[in-house]
């Protein structure tokens, strides 16, 4: 067996963790709550299950050949506000949107982003009560 590999490992996904979590912002996920949006599966390439109040996330590693859809959900009263910027095309940025949280049931939306997109990307999720609940994914679809 080799330690080594094993090791480095460990460490990237030590690594990985901890800037998703620098990029997130804290996840607080509440066992009574549940998550406001569900594991996306093999096609994620982001799950965000709850964040409370504003944040946003990063992400990187784009399959060119491959459509790329966000889709967020948001739940507890007000609203969140969206932006986006992709690295490499900021001639396909979408616009802003706003989506309203109803409480109980987690309000969606799914914004598709494309095919032929490389690089990375960001997404500014702007909560208009620090008591909104909120999570993304982001999946490429095989």
């Amino acid at each position: 067996m080799n330690h080594t590999r094993i090791t480095r490992t460990a460490m990237t996904l030590t690594a990985a963790a901890a800037a998703l979590v620098l990029t997130t912002g804290v996840v607080q996920a509440s066992a009574a709550e549940g998550e406001v949006i569900s594991y996306p599966g093999p096609d994620g390439l982001i799950w965000v299950p709850e964040i409370t109040g504003s944040s946003g996330f990063v992400s990187g590693g784009l399959a060119s050949y491959l459509d790329t859809f966000t889709i967020f959900a948001c739940e507890g009263g007000g609203s969140i506000e969206v932006s986006f910027r992709l690295d490499n095309h900021p001639d396909r940025n979408p616009a802003p949107f706003t989506l309203a949280c109803p409480t109980g049931t987690p309000a969606t939306i799914t914004v598709p982003l494309g095919t032929g997109l490389s690089g990375g990307f960001g997404a500014t999720v702007t909560a208009s009560t620090p008591t909104t609940r909120w999570g993304a994914v982001v999946v490429q679809p095989e």
